[in-house]
């Protein structure tokens, strides 16, 4: 038996919770479209995406920061973008 990482194929058969599929599976099995409910992809979707804005308003640009700049704004969480957005908007006389 051909060991893998310390285990054998015997071992991971003994703690593996799924078994391997047979033809019998994969006749049986079926697209998830099929089975789950319409309002799982709707919720899905909606975490996937928040769709084009109307009108863009913001610009993709690329900037190199200090790596310690960087860290620092990352580092208060969530909204880190907007915040540097407001702080260079403040630093170049804009409201």
């Amino acid at each position: 038996m051909k060991k893998t990482k310390g285990y054998t194929p015997a071992d991971m058969k003994v703690v593996s919770e799924n078994h391997e599929w047979t033809r019998e599976d994969f006749r049986r099995a079926r697209p998830a479209k099929e089975v789950l409910p319409p309002d799982f992809f709707r919720e899905l979707d909606k975490r996937r995406t928040r769709g084009p804005q109307k009108v863009p308003t913001k610009k993709l640009v690329s900037l190199r920061l200090d790596p310690e700049v960087l860290e620092k704004l990352r580092s208060s969480g969530p909204g880190w973008q907007g915040r540097a957005n407001a702080a260079l908007r403040k630093a170049v006389g804009l409201k």
